[in-house]
């Protein structure tokens, strides 16, 4: 990995540090960029933590380090205020590292780990019951920008979609789409049961059934002899098994969700069924092994996790009293097939909603005894549409939401994507439909791209593929614009790191964005052609540093790169 200005400076006065003759590292020093440039490029509190061992006041401390710096990095050096230090950087040791930069191409940003750590992602994850909609879109673009990241910082990742196709729900599902096959074969009002699904998509899918699967068809064929007043769910039920509509509906929407995701850009590497846990025993030997470990309890006939013993908010049923596993307890299973499965860390993206199930979760780990770095949760908060001045609120059961394919076929995967990670995960999302339509440079992705493509028609003019890192000549890039846009170049892989250790996807997309608000201005007010030879050769490179930034940034948010628009 390329060490950047911040990693050089903090091993300078380091290296100063023990040149006092001081053992060991101080773990609170910190390296800052400075906010004001009159205060240098960065600026480290050393002298203030390392007062107290080095028996000095921070200012004599400062006054003994800053000597026993090199020479050749620093144009100055300033102690200021109780004793912080201020470094400015020389031009070279800027330029230097744009010269890593380009060096490291498509690679700058990224990690290389010998051995790969395994962890696995799990994401969306939304109940085979309908369409997804764009407040599922939200956690599928944050978990496969998080499952980048991590690729990026040399982790082995596995994306993993959980079907909960087992269950109540799937019950519901079944009755719902049963009585959507009466109104579409034979014009029989629904009755949808309660808590039901209501949404239009379920007449297509009682359509597709009706036609392709000849049980179906033969059922309403005999039906349509009966009595009207003899038609119901319960008389379909007995020339049709449940089983079979239950079936055609799961896989019909699975595949709908699977083509839906893939037109967003999100591919997952295993799709997991709930039904396969209880096929294979599974939830009943995590029972028994969360018994074995004395984590669970019998109360009011139900079988109970010690959750708040364990670090939990509260205690949690396991089993109900009529015997039925809840959804918590076939998740310990699910997770527990996870740990077996090798992977060392797992990530699940949900909904911050479910705080208490999620604790509870961490407590069941804790009884298992798994590391506690075993399990973490990246939450999120809930979509709204907007569109002029009001905002819409939608609900997958009650039929009312706008379906993540017509939001991407709209608008497209680029712009869904960026919008979608744009804010702060634990805060709400407004989606600005107007905002998004827009082509100019009030819409941010349109602002980045352009980015990209401006530099990309520098080199199409200049008759210019490629820059030699290594041979040319950065010197003439001596303008504080110039050397403030290096900078802010070296700091993408903190910028990825940060991202991902701190499920924070929306860091990315507002470094992209505001490197785009650096490179505009200078594009504007700096010519490339038409300068003398080594001018335009520096800023040339400096242009290629930009957009290789902006490719490899852009291709972990998991958008296109273009060379025009």
């Amino acid at each position: 990995m390329i060490k950047s200005l911040k990693a050089l400076v903090a091993e300078l006065l380091a290296d100063s540090w023990q040149e006092l003759g001081f053992r060991g590292q101080l773990a609170s020093i910190e390296v800052k960029p400075s906010e004001r440039p009159e205060f240098g490029d960065f600026s480290s509190n050393i002298a203030l933590v390392g007062a107290t061992r080095a028996k000095m006041a921070p200012r004599e401390l400062a006054e003994h380090l800053v000597p026993r710096l090199p020479e050749g990095t620093f144009s100055r050096v300033e102690i200021a205020g109780p004793g912080f230090i201020n470094l400015f950087l020389l031009p070279e040791t800027i330029q230097s590292q744009l010269r890593e930069i380009l060096k490291g191409g498509d690679q700058f940003g990224r990690v290389v780990q010998p051995t790969p750590t395994e962890i696995q992602i799990e994401f969306v994850s939304s109940n085979p019951t309908g369409p997804l909609t764009v407040g599922h879109g939200r956690q599928a673009v944050l978990g496969d920008v998080l499952a980048s990241l991590y690729e990026a910082l040399g982790y082995r990742v596995t994306r993993e979609y959980y079907f909960n196709d087992e269950g109540r729900q799937i019950e519901l599902l079944t009755d719902s789409t049963a009585e959507r096959v009466l109104e579409i074969g034979l014009g029989i009002e629904p009755d949808i049961p309660e808590n039901g699904y209501e949404g239009e998509y379920l007449k297509e899918i009682a359509s597709g059934t009706i036609d392709a699967n000849q049980q179906v068809a033969r059922a309403i064929e005999e039906m349509r002899k009966e009595k009207p007043q003899g038609l119901s769910r319960t008389r379909l039920y007995e020339h049709v098994d449940p089983t079979v509509l239950r079936r055609e509906a799961t896989e019909r929407i699975i595949r709908s969700i699977k083509e839906d995701l893939a037109e967003l850009g999100v591919v997952f590497d295993t799709w997991f069924s709930e039904r396969t846990l209880h096929e294979r025993g599974e939830v009943a030997a995590a029972l028994q092994a969360m018994k074995k470990q004395d984590g669970v309890y019998e109360k009011d006939g139900a079988i109970w996790l010690k959750a708040e013993e364990n670090g939990g908010v509260k205690d949690s049923v396991l089993i109900r009293s009529d015997g039925q596993p809840t959804y918590l307890m076939v998740d310990i299973a699910y997770h527990i097939d996870k740990r077996r499965r090798n992977f060392q860390h797992v990530i699940n993206v949900q909904g911050a909603d479910h705080q208490v199930e999620q604790s509870s979760m961490k407590a069941a780990m804790r009884i298992l005894g798994y590391p506690e770095d075993f399990l973490d949760y990246a939450l999120h908060q809930f979509v709204s549409i907007k569109e002029g001045k009001s905002a819409a609120r939608m609900s997958t059961r009650a039929g009312r939401f706008i379906p993540l394919s017509d939001l991407v076929q709209e608008l497209g995967r680029d712009v869904v994507r960026y919008f979608m990670v744009a804010r702060k995960p634990e805060s709400h999302l407004e989606f600005d439909l107007d905002l998004a339509r827009a082509e100019s440079m009030d819409n941010p992705v349109y602002y980045i791209q352009y980015a990209h493509t401006r530099i990309s028609s520098i080199f199409r003019k200049a008759g210019v593929s490629a820059v030699d890192s290594t041979k040319v000549n950065l010197s003439p890039l001596r303008a504080k614009e110039e050397l403030d846009l290096i900078k802010r170049l070296d700091r993408f892989p903190e910028v990825v790191e940060e991202a991902a250790l701190g499920f924070a996807p929306h860091l990315l997309a507002d470094y992209a964005l505001n490197l785009a608000r650096v490179f505009h201005p200078y594009y504007t007010d700096y010519r490339v052609i038409g300068k003398d030879a080594k001018v335009m050769l520096a800023r040339l490179a400096l242009l290629r540093g930009v957009q290789t930034v902006f490719r490899n940034c852009l291709q972990i948010l998991g958008m296109s790169v273009p060379e025009a628009m």
